[in-house]
């Protein structure tokens, strides 16, 4: 009898090893390689208010301006607006206090099939182009992608990434500069500061289905089992970077869909770049894009992915890469 157990033991230890070596290849071998940054021709030029098309910079220049904020969007017609005023009355009203203070806009459309594009250079026409930028994209990239190519395009020592749907409360751009103001020391003056709702859980937690509220932990488990340690919120889409750390991180970036966020934080904890988390206000808005079960499902296999990819050596960090 202990010599069948023996055995029986010993069988399942063996198929388990080699179950492991086959998700290892299986990771190895699926996994895609650093992401084409090789831009369409009419991905190299914005419009400006007179509609002449003037060639856009690359994050590899000199900063010649304070901030930069990414807005990536897709089919956002009806969101956009109401998050364009509220930045714009913020930045301008800013200016105007601090005239030293210089800002951009870069809406990237990644490829929306409505008029996401006619409605944000409204915004270029009423501003102009040296304070909104239009990238639209020939295809879909994801919001990852789009992010990532608004970055590379963008002028500001300091870049904020800001959804297009307004969810965070734009003035709370002053709580995440401060957290990363006391971010010190920055090596190479690299930081990030996260805006979080993780101090909105329990409300969250209060109004989700028993479901849903699964779902959501058990994703926080694995964004920390398998990548990123001490952000409890990894996915909120107010995020600010030093220049230096938006070039150091988004050039390693293999993932353009939801899960980019992780990546990308995994990345600078792996260059040990430090990282803060910063409470912001945070409201639900209609219209979003995220299929609750699939969605979450997805970036859950995307996470295991992440890990395997670079575990096996598929992937690796890289340095800085120039976009042509």
């Amino acid at each position: 009898m202990d010599c069948g157990l023996c055995e029986l033991v010993q069988c399942l230890a063996a198929l388990a090893v080699v179950g492991l070596l086959l998700i290892f290849l299986i990771a190895h071998f699926s996994a895609s390689g650093m992401v084409d940054l090789r831009r369409h021709e009419k991905e190299k030029y914005f419009l400006t208010e007179d509609g002449e098309k003037e060639a856009f910079p690359s994050l590899q220049d000199p900063h010649s301006r304070e901030l930069s904020v990414v807005v990536p969007s897709y089919n956002e017609e009806l969101r956009l607006p109401v998050m364009m005023e509220e930045a714009m009355e913020y930045l301008e009203r800013r200016q105007k206090e601090q005239p030293s203070f210089t800002y951009e806009v870069i809406v990237v459309d990644d490829g929306s099939a409505d008029k996401t594009t006619e409605v944000a250079l409204n915004y270029t026409k009423k501003y102009g182009a040296d304070k909104v930028r239009v990238l639209t994209l020939v295809r879909n990239r994801g919001k990852g992608g789009a992010v990532r190519m608004g970055t590379l395009s963008s002028r500001g020592k300091l870049v904020l990434m800001a959804d297009a749907d307004g969810a965070t409360k734009f003035a709370d751009i002053e709580k995440v500069e401060a957290g990363l103001r006391d971010i010190n020391p920055k090596p190479e003056n690299m930081a990030i500061s996260c805006g979080s709702r993780a101090h909105m859980e329990k409300e969250a937690v209060a109004q989700r289905s028993v479901f849903r509220t699964f779902l959501m932990y058990g994703f926080h488990f694995l964004v920390w089992f398998f990548c990123v340690k001490g952000i409890r919120d990894t996915q909120c889409g107010f995020k600010l970077f030093t220049r230096e750390a938006a070039l150091k991180t988004f050039s390693c970036l293999h993932v353009e869909r939801w899960a980019f966020d992780v990546e990308l934080l995994y990345i600078a904890q792996c260059f040990k770049i430090p990282i803060a988390e910063v409470a912001v206000n945070w409201t639900e808005i209609e219209g979003s894009k995220l299929v609750p079960f699939w969605s979450w499902l997805q970036m859950g296999k995307d996470l295991i992915f992440i890990r395997l990819h670079y575990i096996t050596g598929a992937w690796k960090l890289e340095s800085s890469r120039k976009v042509e």
